[in-house]
This record gives C-alpha cells, structure tokens and sequence, in this order.
C-alpha cells in the first residue's frame, strides 16, 4: 500500500488525519498555487541552454528573453480543470485562474482577466483570483450562505487589488490606469451551484440536456442591448462593445458582483471563461460541440480562430447528487 504523504511538507499522513501534524496544512481542502506561475517557463535558455537566467528573464549568456511560466499554465484538481494561454497577438499572460475543492463540501473557482489598459493587470486578475478562492474554499469548509460567500469574495478581490496600489503607488499623473482586472467565480455543491461576476468574464452551463449562458456583460454595448437601443449584432461589431460597465480596481468604486444560483437536474459541465474564448464562440450552442473535451480544446478553437487576446478556461463537472 502506497504511503500517504502530506501535499506540503511531504511528511506520512493518515487516511483519517484531517490536518499535517508536521506542518499544519489541511489535508481536506487542495487548491493552486498561490500566486500562480512565476518566472521563465523553463530552467535553462530556450537559445543556448544556459542556466543563468537573470530576474528579469533575460539568458545572461546571449540575452534571449525566455517565455514567461505564465504564457501556458494548466491545473488538474480532481475532475476540475483549467488552462489559460498568452494567445498570438498579446506579449504576456494577464489572466488569471484559480480554484480548488474541500473534500466531501464542493469546489470554489475563479477566472480574473487583467484590464489590458491597467497597470500590472497581470498581478490585479492574479491578487484577485486568488483572494477570492480563499474566501470561497472557508465558505464551503463552513456551510456559509453561498450568495453572502460570493459578495465576500469579490469583497476580498477588490481589497486585494487596491492593495497594489498602496504597496507600490502609481506615478504621478496616472488616474485611470489602476491595476484593473474582470471577475467571474463558480461555487459548487452538491446540489446547487452559485455564479459570481463583475465585467465580461462569462459562465455557460453546458449539458446535452440544454446549454446556456448564465452571466450578463458588463459593458456598454450589453447595456444599450438591454435598453434596445442595439441589437446584438450591432453591439458586437461595434468599436466600444468591450468598455466596461464595472470592474475590480483600485478606481472602481464599491463593487458587489452580480449572482445567481442554479440547481441543475441532469449532468453537465460548468464552463467559466475570459473574453479570449467567448469572443469567437459566444453562444451556448457554439460551445455545446466541445462538451466532451478538456479546456485544452476550447482554447485551441480560439487559438486557430486568431488568438488576438489572452484566453482562459476553467470547467467544472457536475453532477447532482441522489435525492
């Protein structure tokens, strides 16, 4: 029988131990990394092999800049998983994701795409998907109200981020560039699931029963829609379909997301995206196709349709459990 290790420390659990004697970890909850990927992709230089890469990711031997851990980055918790990739046309990653579960209570996850016009928009949707997920995970370790939970998550995101500006303040001059970042969050149970969101990262339920979009844009062009000044078309192609409404930021105002809570009844597939998927494939029925795939698969479909922004998928099973 293979010996059970603690996740952290690597020192002998038991099956039964619900926390790492050594090092205190709790042994129900896994999640990602905090803080997501960091540095070069690979150890040595993709040029000359060289191992001296300095902290800018620069070969210190022939100066090739490397590729950044966050241009790929693929997490497998369980039945979740996720991926999020650079594209072609962006020069960095600023998605972010994360997510986890707590054993026999649920899985909490989050996709933050980072505003491409902010400051560090790569640490604003990172700080922010992370915060977020903690707040979610101790929710579900302690049965709290999942649609309170929810607005204390992105709560905690909007603490997060602001708190990049207070520890390294912008330049003078600067307003309207705060590390800026979208959010969309999934909290799911056995029997319901509870979708958060703030900006245009979307949720979409995919089963073979009926798919659907479960969010609502946060943009100028889903309002004038809303109102019918636009058709959905016409919104689309227009130049300011993507300006938001409301984000995450430190010049944001208050912020409470939008939430919904749903209670499938058959198997299916909660699917939570950045705008780089849904831009090429934005209807339910365009998704359905992929339903039997990993999210490797959806952003492939977004890379070959062009790529031109960061794309970030995360799909969570689902299944309802027996009455």
């Amino acid at each position: 029988m293979d010996t059970l290790k603690c996740p952290e420390c690597f020192a002998p659990v038991a099956a039964e131990d619900r926390f790492c004697e050594a090092c205190g970890r709790n042994l129900l909850v896994r999640r990602t990394p905090l803080g997501g990927p960091t540095g070069p992709a690979q150890a040595s230089c993709i040029l000359c092999g060289s191992p001296d890469i300095d902290d800018e990711d620069y070969c210190t031997q022939c100066g090739r800049h490397q590729p950044s851990a966050r241009d790929r980055v693929e997490y497998t918790l369980g039945a979740v998983s996720g991926v999020s990739d650079r594209g072609k046309r962006r020069a960095r990653n600023e998605d972010s994701m994360a997510f986890g579960h707590v054993a026999g209570k649920g899985v909490a996850a989050v996709v933050c795409d980072g505003v491409a016009s902010s400051e560090r928009a790569e640490q604003a949707s990172q700080a922010a998907a992370d915060a977020a997920v903690d707040v979610l995970l101790n929710a579900l370790i302690d049965t709290a109200d999942a649609e309170q939970a929810m607005v204390d998550a992105v709560a905690a995101s909007c603490f997060a981020v602001e708190k990049l500006v207070e520890d390294e303040p912008m330049e003078p001059g600067a307003r309207g560039v705060a590390p800026s970042c979208t959010f969309v969050s999934a909290l799911v149970t056995g029997s319901s699931v509870t979708i958060g969101w703030v900006g245009d990262s979307r949720a979409y339920w995919l089963s073979d029963e009926g798919s659907k979009q479960l969010t609502a844009d946060d943009t100028w062009a889903a309002q004038l829609v809303a109102e019918g000044v636009l058709t959905e078309e016409q919104a689309r192609t227009d130049r300011r379909a993507h300006v938001l409404s409301r984000w995450i930021g430190a010049d944001a105002g208050q912020v409470e997301p939008q939430v919904v809570t749903v209670q499938p009844t058959s198997p299916g597939v909660f699917l939570l995206c950045s705008d780089g998927l849904h831009n090429y494939r934005p209807e339910p029925e365009d998704l359905q196709p992929l339903l039997p795939c990993g999210p490797e698969e959806f952003v492939k479909v977004a890379l070959e349709a062009g790529g031109h922004d960061n794309i970030t998928v995360v799909l969570v099973p689902f299944a309802p459990e027996e009455p």
